[in-house]
């Protein structure tokens, strides 16, 4: 376990939470009926731009409350109505219709199936680049029916297309904002968020929604978040990572108060760095085989929690299981024998290698876990060294939840458009299974793919991504969520 911040560290902060606690909730947060006050792990500048800044939690939070897109994800993953009221998929699964309820841009102008065309296309145009074998890669055009109707038009059919269109990047807005559910304004050094449709049986005499439905809302450091919770100034506290659990024991919160969110996704380091030696297929696969997996539980003691040595965790759509590394079923011993062999080789041919930079967000997680990096690698003669996620690195960590349920999720966030080390023959298979003619051959050839990356060796899986909360017995509707998505106005369960 890492080390934890000092005693007197935390009664600052405690201190310092107290006060602007004090200053700016009063005493609202305390009642059962006051706004919800959230404090989201992040930074202010994530919640005022958030489209710069996905996939950062802050970032999906802030679209997910002001800028709905045509369908959303409810809180057990579930896809609900947002700005389109109901849809219809016709012709085979290669047409989706969707009526748009009534709504306004935030200067009162409506939005019409225009507006939505036009904003949506630009966005799957800019996510295509991202993502060119994904979902949104055989949509072939987007067409206004009438004012209220848009058709999303497939050159083939993509059963997980809904998953992605609940995205928070699939969000519609203007440069004005979006269409709720809540409006914001500062309140602050927070944000203060009302919802865009008050139901009228919860309205105050005025008008106004009732103070429950109202959120408050910053970003900040786990440090702040988890004690504005212990202290009772914040109901609830999102987007925790494996970076910051270790902070929950020192900070004394109620086990009972953290929810693990049942994730799947990418947990590991991508190899972003090249050269001679990383361009090396021996020392790719050395470094994958030296890491020692069956510490990370011990590090991050989660229960159920797995660690992983492939790419994808499961058969999802792939027509057989998913490729074991060939190495899987050696010993600690024997993998390291060999990664040691091959550091031996390119060494001796090579001189010294260099020091590998590896890219880890702050936080005792992270330090733990460069430790744990450091000291494998340094088993087999190789040297690393921490730098921040923004600088250059040959080694970067990937801490993201699958978009949706397929394979091509998983191989496309650590595929050749996302500037990882990637072989050449499985992006081209990638690129044969978009024109494939029927989905058994397009599955076969991303079958292909993944065993190709597999081999590869450009991205080392730990496990899956780890996701908690901090939440109150008062949010009612609160649910572990496989998306790790917690809309704000679903926070409370319905009398219903």
């Amino acid at each position: 376990m890492p080390a934890s911040p000092p005693r007197p560290i935390l009664t600052c902060l405690m201190a310092g939470a107290a006060a602007l606690g004090a200053a700016m909730l009063g005493s609202c947060s305390q009642k059962a009926s006051g706004p919800v006050v959230v404090s989201v792990v992040g930074t202010p500048v994530e919640l005022a731009k958030p489209l710069n800044h996905l996939p950062a939690p802050a970032a999906k939070l802030m679209l997910e409350a002001t800028a709905q897109g045509l369908v959303a994800f409810d809180a057990s993953g579930d896809i609900l109505p947002a700005l389109a009221q109901r849809w219809i998929v016709e012709d085979d699964g290669r047409s989706y219709i969707f009526r748009l309820r009534r709504a306004l841009w935030p200067d009162g102008g409506k939005v019409t199936a225009s507006d939505v065309a036009r904003l949506l296309k630009a966005r799957i145009e800019t996510l295509r680049r991202l993502d060119p074998e994904g979902p949104l890669d055989v949509v072939e055009a987007v067409v206004p029916m009438t004012g209220e109707v848009i058709e999303i038009r497939l050159t083939a059919p993509r059963p997980y297309l809904l998953q992605m269109l609940a995205q928070p990047q699939m969000a519609i807005l203007s440069r004005e904002g979006g269409t709720g559910p809540y409006a914001a304004s500062s309140w602050g050094k927070a944000l203060l968020l009302k919802p865009v449709d008050p139901a009228s049986d919860d309205e105050e005499e005025e008008g106004a929604p009732a103070p429950w439905r109202t959120r408050i809302l910053r970003a900040e450091r786990a440090e702040m978040a988890i004690i504005r919770f212990r202290e009772g100034m914040a109901a609830m506290v999102l987007g925790g990572r494996f970076a910051d659990l270790p902070l929950l024991v020192p900070a004394g919160v109620d086990k009972d108060a953290v929810r693990i969110d049942p994730v799947q996704g990418l947990l590991g380091l991508a190899v972003t760095g090249r050269g001679k030696l990383l361009d090396d297929d021996d020392v790719r696969r050395a470094i994958n085989m030296t890491i020692d997996r069956s510490q990370l539980p011990k590090l991050f003691p989660l229960g159920g929690w797995a660690v992983t040595e492939q790419i994808v965790p499961a058969q999802m759509d792939l027509p057989t299981p998913p490729t074991r590394p060939a190495w899987a079923d050696l010993s600690l011993e024997d993998r390291r024998a060999q990664a040691g062999a091959a550091i031996t080789r390119w060494r001796r041919e090579n001189g010294n290698p260099p020091v590998l930079k590896v890219a880890l967000p702050k936080g005792p997680g992270a330090t733990a876990l460069f430790a744990l990096i450091r000291h494998n690698l340094g088993m087999i003669g190789l040297s690393a060294e921490r730098v921040d996620p923004k600088d250059e690195a040959d080694l970067r960590l990937v801490d993201e939840v699958a978009a949706y349920d397929s394979a091509l999720w998983y191989l496309g966030r650590i595929g050749c458009a996302r500037k990882v080390h990637c072989s050449a023959q499985a992006d081209a298979q990638l690129q044969a299974a978009g024109l494939a003619t029927s989905a058994a051959e397009r599955m076969a050839r991303v079958a292909q793919a993944e065993a190709m990356m597999q081999a590869h060796n450009g991205y080392i899986a730990l496990g899956a991504p780890v996701r908690w909360s901090l939440v109150t017995r008062r949010l009612s509707g609160f649910m572990p969520s496989p998306r790790a998505r917690h809309p704000l106005n679903h926070l409370f369960r319905s009398p219903n």
